[in-house]
């Protein structure tokens, strides 16, 4: 049984249709992709799923408990944790008390502030928050404020407030996006060690990522899932290549899918 159901759900603004009847079913330890030209509607549909969007008609179903209607911390309570195309940090504060704000909440189990609590009198949190960072290569920077840090670490940090959470939805929006290749292997190599402990779906335009991480990959144009399926099949699938080459947003001449991390990398879907 799938642990993410989106049914039907659509979505305009003004004239604009930016989500039309999109039908997704994300299976319980899988990692699934989303891709797609740029303004297919790929991040409005993960904004419908944290409480951010509204759709206009169809249901959000997590684990059976529907999530339209909630508020965003409601459910991340619930189990769902999202990293945002631009990482949401607090750029005076240092890593570790970056990390220590969701854990502290997850903790607790609501957002309420508790004055007469101490946050030095939580060792087990603040182990788990220097472990996270540990776990993303940001241990030795944690008490550096978080607004010096690189494009690509502010990634890595939004990535550690969100494991800290332990979700078991984990929505990750672009989580490559400015890092070097290097820090890029380094990721995908803890989102492979994460893999089948936590439902994972992603939305990443570096097709070498991609198809290094899914099992299953739904591709987005015009605000609808035009197609699906395994790597395999997303591969050679011709709507695939319409939409990156053809007239949805594409250029003659960009690489496919499945073409290259260099060139995919110039395909933002």
């Amino acid at each position: 049984m799938s642990i993410l159901q989106i049914r039907g759900i659509s979505k305009r603004y003004a004239g604009l249709r930016a989500l039309d009847d999109v039908h997704l079913a994300v299976q319980p330890g899988s990692v699934h992709a989303i891709i797609g030209p740029n303004g297919a509607g790929k991040s409005t549909l993960l904004n419908c799923l944290v409480g951010r969007v509204t759709p206009d008609e169809g249901e959000v179903r997590f684990d059976g408990l529907s999530l339209l209607g909630l508020e965003p911390h409601e459910i991340s309570q619930a189990g769902v944790a999202r990293m945002f195309q631009t990482p949401e940090i607090f750029g005076e504060l240092s890593l570790l008390d970056n990390v220590l704000i969701p854990a502290l909440a997850r903790a607790d189990g609501s957002y309420a502030f508790k004055a007469w609590s101490r946050v030095d009198d939580r060792t087990e949190v603040i182990e788990r928050a220097e472990a996270m960072l540990d776990q993303v290569g940001l241990a030795d920077h944690r008490q550096g404020h978080a607004a010096a840090l690189s494009r690509g670490d502010k990634r890595r940090l939004g990535l550690a407030m969100c494991l800290v959470q332990s979700p078991r939805l984990l929505l990750l929006d672009e989580p490559t996006a400015g890092m070097s290749r290097a820090d890029t292997e380094q990721t995908v190599e803890l989102l492979q060690r994460l893999a089948g402990g936590v439902t994972t779906v992603i939305i990443e335009h570096d097709m070498q990522v991609v198809f290094t991480l899914a099992s299953r990959i739904s591709v987005m144009a015009q605000g609808r899932v035009i197609a699906e399926g395994d790597p395999a099949a997303i591969r050679g699938d011709e709507r695939v290549q319409q939409a990156y080459l053809g007239g949805m947003g594409g250029k003659s001449g960009k690489s496919a899918p499945g073409g290259g991390a260099g060139a995919a990398a110039e395909q933002r879907p």
